[in-house]
């Protein structure tokens, strides 16, 4: 397996200026079945300390430093043994290495005090996770998290310049340097329209975001905003490639006097009418609608999800804008083809949030017109959160158990994925899916997407992986 213990290598650090503070090591979680990584002998456990003498500050380090088709490796094994291990590879190989964590020098945090800010309303007393404010650049280039721009140092700029890491979400919530700095309570905040301007000069690129909060950021507010944001979005290379407008999510453990108040039907209604006839001005001028609605807005308007063709390539999708109308044309392709019958009888129930049940009801028509099933769709509000119209992510497993208890749920309790932590049976509020089960009287399904849903109820079994 290994080579030799040694006695270890020396390691200099990629930015001088936190050369102070050297990252921790590259703990492996997995190892690629015929990989570089296998063949060497890393299995999970073991430590990446350093590549070629440097140790990764993060996962983007790494993929630039294992380039190289000369390499020395320092690894310390489970045993905690050094290992030096010197080998050589094509350029474009891998090493079919994955880690248990994508920044291995601490997450940045965000330096803002946005009274609207998800993280802030949460009640005391969940993990620990459930507190950190990411505001990481690396997150955002590597995941597409979103992040603001307040906290980079002239490092952070360089290494964005010189790694090439585009693109990047960014926050905008406003334009206007007064209003965006009073909306994070942050003075850097004013310094965005500068910021672009930098993305623009070194062909660097964003995807935006306006969380748009009634009083505060909407109206005219809302349209410089987007009028600002489109004037970078031309050109052969554009610096901001689209932007996504989105309602601010309010919960009842927000601070009390906050100045924020929930989005209503009428707002809904006021901010469609003012975006959709930008959307066609900036369909004439940048050949793209550039700028969209997050599904949410047209489901609290009660109005009917724009056509599939006018969301282009999705590129927000992950912010909720096409989220719904990308899922119902999933579903139609997994009912297209439905049998007359099943075989044995399955009463099945599906939960999703209150605010998509309504979009969901003729799948739900569709699917019972088969003889032998049935299904009942439920769609909660979360008490939990102090929400009625709520998306089925933030569902919690009281809200579950709260909302289901009397319920009849028949055979089996369909809960999509997207409820649970990713990789682990937690929920939002810390409640497990052993707890949930064993406070309801049924057997859990958990389901991936439009074909686990329908083979769910047409009682086939889930694949295994």
């Amino acid at each position: 397996m290994w080579n030799e213990p040694s006695a270890g290598v020396a390691v200099t650090a990629l930015d001088p200026g936190r050369a102070a503070r050297q990252p921790d090591p590259a703990v492996v979680a997995s190892v690629e079945a015929g990989s570089i990584g296998e063949e060497l002998g890393f299995e999970p456990g073991d430590q990446l300390l350093s590549i070629n003498g440097v140790r990764p500050r993060d996962l983007i380090d790494y993929r630039y430093l294992i380039v190289e088709e000369e390499l020395t490796l320092e690894v310390r094994d489970s045993a905690g043994e050094l290992h030096r291990v010197d080998f050589e590879k094509d350029a474009d190989d891998g090493l079919g290495l994955a880690f248990t964590e994508a920044l291995f020098d601490g997450l940045r945090q965000c330096n803002n005090r946005c009274p609207f800010c998800f993280i802030d309303q949460q009640p005391p007393g969940h993990r620990d996770s459930l507190y950190l404010k990411d505001d990481d650049y690396r997150l955002s280039f590597l995941y597409g998290s979103y992040l603001t721009l307040t906290n980079l140092s002239e490092t952070d700029w360089t290494r964005i310049e010189q790694q090439r890491l585009t693109p990047l979400f960014v926050s905008v919530h406003a334009t206007d340097p007064d209003l965006r700095s009073s909306l994070l309570e942050n003075s850097r905040a004013g310094r965005l329209l500068q910021q672009l301007e930098w993305f623009d000069e070194r062909d660097l690129q964003i995807h935006a975001q306006v969380v748009v909060c009634p009083g505060l950021n909407d109206g005219h507010a809302l349209l410089q905003s987007l009028t600002d944001l489109a004037r970078f979005a031309g050109g052969e290379w554009p610096a901001v490639l689209s932007a996504a407008v989105v309602p601010v999510g309010l919960t009842r453990f927000r601070p009390p006097g906050d100045g924020l108040r929930a989005v209503t039907p009428k707002d809904a209604e006021q901010v469609i009418d003012a975006v959709e006839p930008l959307q066609q001005r900036f369909q004439q001028q940048l050949g793209s609608r550039f700028a969209w609605l997050s599904d949410e807005w047209y489901l609290i308007a009660g109005r009917p999800l724009p056509p599939r063709d006018s969301y282009e390539d999705l590129p927000q999708q992950e912010n909720g804008v096409g989220t719904i109308r990308a899922f119902l044309e999933d579903l139609d392709v997994a009912t297209t083809s439905l049998p007359d019958s099943i075989g044995s009888p399955l009463r099945s129930s599906w939960v999703v949030g209150r605010l998509v049940d309504k979009a969901l009801e003729p799948v739900s028509d569709r699917l019972n017109r088969i003889h032998g099933v049935t299904l009942n769709l439920y769609g909660l509000p979360s008490p939990y959160w102090g929400q009625d119209q709520v998306v089925t992510g933030l569902l919690t497993g009281q809200d579950l158990i709260e909302g289901l208890r009397d319920q009849p749920l028949g055979d089996q309790l369909l809960l999509p994925s997207v409820m649970l932590r990713q990789g682990q049976p937690v929920f939002l509020d810390d409640m497990t899916l052993e707890q949930v089960q064993a406070a309801l009287p049924v057997p859990i399904r958990i389901v991936h997407g439009a074909a686990d849903i329908v083979a769910a109820v047409l009682g086939e079994r889930p694949e295994t992986t």
